[in-house]
This record gives structure tokens, C-alpha cells and sequence, in this order.
């Protein structure tokens, strides 16, 4: 193909025109890459007729309110909706309600509020392009005194002051739609209420050995023996017990009621049988070593020392406080029995939390 054939389908008028100088030369008479500058400005529907703009402001409030209804429906998806409930989307399959209906609901909820800020923009702000030379990074005072009346024109013509049913329904969408996080800080756990401060023990329960878990009667403790119990009714297969074991843990130690030093220890004993939590107040290990000759036992992390004969009391070691008592008696068949909870509440995550 020949040189001149390669240029046939060309469009003459994409090509720049020519012209002879005075001295024959032939020069470029328009630029190529010259700046076309900016189109007319052509008025949109809603700058000429208020009822269409009305239309425009009906169809913003109507997506800022969808956007609340879908916040309240996310919030109420939450509450309602058990987390084991699942249902059949096609094309997905079995999927999870609570899950399909949070993901619906809060992206129904972000859309729409920016579906409505961007028909808002479209179709009632001001369209009119300005263009803006590139200045110095430091502002003049003049130009920053520009920007504040840019601002000011700007918001003059978004409407918002003028168009209070818009301005309603963004702000109530905007309002609603963190609490969808705010909600979401609730499946962080369970709220503790007051769980730190009670265990399974209650007037009446049982002692129940926690080797053979069958009920004490007080000849099964012996002086200077160390025994562990558990409440009546706990069992090892449960779905709580080691929740409910790690704050009910209990051991018995039997003394000679005139080695018992402090008397509330001795009125909440039965026979020289003194029951006391088994969570070290230090940082929650089991208590198990016990010295029959001192009355003391030891936390085998830290080697926290309590006195057993005097109240409990911290004799040595990083604990800060003594092991709660749990006040017990005799039923009328014979067996051990607690007369109520742990005087204040066991172990030391309980007084983290109120240091």
C-alpha cells in the first residue's frame, strides 16, 4: 500500500488547516491541542419549574427517610432475630437470618443516604462549573476571605436552609445511622449485671465432695485435712461448669474450734469445719496446699499465704485480700449444707474492676 493510500479514510476536517505567510512558508493556523473552553450553561428542569423541583425534594426526603426506617429495622434485626435462625436466598442457599437481614438493612440504610445527597446535588444545588486559577499553598487573606463567601454563596444555593424538609430528613438519617454501631457494641458479650458478685452457692445447697460428689457429712473431714467441694447440682458435663466452678470452688479444713483466733469465723463454722472460696484473690489460681501444723494454706502460683485460723487473712504473698468464708451448718439428715453465698464476692477479677 502506497504512502498516500495509508491517509485515504482520514477525515479532512481533523486536520489543521494551512495558510501561506508573506515569504510562502506554510504555518499551522489553528492550535490542535487548543482549549475548547467550557459548554453554554443550560438550565436544568428544576432551576425553571419549582414543581419539578419540588419532585427533587420529595424524592431526597424520601430516600433520607427510607435510610432511617432501614436504621430502625437493622436495630430492631438485632434484637428480634435469634442468631441460630437461618433461611433460604437464591441463589445463595441457607444463609444465616440475622446476618442477611443486618447486611440488608444497613446497606439499604448508607445508600440511600448517599443516593439522596448525590439527587440532591444533581438536581437542586447549583450546577453552575467555576474555574479556579492554581494558587500559592498559603492563602492570602483575600482568598481565604473568597472561600468564606464561596462557602456562604455555596450554602445559599444547596437549599438547605430554604428546603427544610430535606434538611429534616438528612439529619435524622445521618442521626440514626450510628447507632447501628452502637448496637453492634452489644454482641460484644453478655452484660455482667451482677454475676461477680454471686455464686451458685445459696441457703440450703449441699456440700458435695468434688472427687466423689457425694454430699459431706461433717466425720468425713477430719482435723488437718484439706477437702474441695462444689454446690449441689453442678455437674461436670454441664455447658457452665468451669464458669461456675471457677467461682464456686470451695475447700473445708477442719481445726480445733479453740484454734479458731477470729469469731465470725468460728460462729460460720460448724464443729471447727471452716469453709472457705478456693480462688486466690490474686490472680484467681486454685489455693490446694495446705500445712496442718500452721493453719496456713498456699496458692502454688504466687505463694500467697492465708491463715486459716484467723479469718483468712493474708500472712504473705502479692494477695490483697482474704478468702471469702462461706457461713455452713448441719441439715436434718446430717449432711453439710451452706446457709447462704460467699460473704463478698470471690477471686480477684472483681476488684480489678472496682479499683
Amino acid at each position: 500500500m502506497s504512502e498516500t493510500g495509508s491517509h485515504e479514510n482520514v477525515s479532512e476536517k481533523n486536520l489543521p488547516t494551512e495558510q501561506q505567510n508573506g515569504h510562502g512558508a506554510v504555518s499551522v493556523a489553528d492550535d490542535p491541542f487548543a482549549d475548547p473552553g467550557m459548554p453554554p450553561h443550560e438550565p436544568r428542569i428544576q432551576d425553571i419549574d419549582e414543581r419539578a423541583a419540588k419532585r427533587s425534594e420529595r424524592v431526597v426526603a424520601m430516600l433520607f427517610t427510607t435510610s432511617m426506617l432501614a436504621t430502625l429495622g437493622f436495630i430492631a434485626s438485632f434484637v428480634m432475630i435469634p442468631v441460630d435462625k437461618y433461611i433460604y436466598v437464591w441463589p445463595a442457599g441457607n444463609i444465616g437470618a440475622l446476618n442477611f437481614a443486618l447486611g440488608m438493612t444497613l446497606g439499604v440504610a448508607l445508600f440511600c443516604i448517599g443516593a439522596g445527597a448525590v439527587h440532591w446535588a444533581r438536581t437542586l444545588m447549583s450546577d453552575h462549573e467555576l474555574i479556579d486559577e492554581r494558587h500559592p499553598v498559603s492563602a492570602e487573606p483575600e482568598t481565604r476571605a473568597k472561600v468564606m463567601d464561596d462557602f456562604a454563596q455555596g450554602a445559599k444555593e444547596s437549599g438547605l436552609g430554604r428546603r427544610s424538609l430535606i434538611r429534616k430528613t438528612m439529619f435524622g438519617a445521618l442521626t440514626l445511622v450510628p447507632l447501628s454501631g452502637v448496637v453492634l457494641l452489644r454482641d460484644l458479650g453478655p452484660l455482667p449485671e451482677d454475676k461477680l458478685e454471686h455464686t451458685l452457692w445459696a441457703k440450703g445447697k449441699l456440700l458435695v465432695n468434688e472427687n466423689t460428689h457425694e454430699p459431706l457429712r461433717p466425720e468425713d473431714i477430719t482435723v488437718g485435712s484439706l477437702t474441695f467441694a462444689m454446690p449441689e447440682g453442678l455437674e461436670e458435663d454441664d455447658e457452665d461448669f468451669q464458669k461456675e466452678i471457677a467461682k464456686a470452688a470451695l475447700m473445708l479444713v477442719r481445726l480445733e474450734p479453740d484454734d479458731i483466733k477470729d469469731k465470725r469465723e468460728l460462729d460460720w463454722s460448724h464443729e471447727g469445719i471452716v469453709a472457705y472460696s478456693k480462688i486466690c484473690t490474686h490472680v484467681g489460681c486454685p489455693v490446694s496446699l495446705y500445712e496442718q501444723q500452721t493453719h496456713h494454706v498456699l496458692c502454688p502460683c504466687h505463694q500467697s499465704t492465708f491463715d486459716m485460723a484467723d479469718g483468712a487473712r493474708v500472712i504473705f504473698g502479692p494477695a490483697g485480700h482474704a478468702l471469702p468464708q462461706l457461713k455452713i451448718s448441719v441439715n436434718n439428715e446430717g449432711f453439710l449444707e451452706a446457709q447462704g453465698d460467699f460473704e463478698e464476692p470471690v477471686g480477684p477479677a472483681y476488684w480489678e474492676r472496682r479499683a
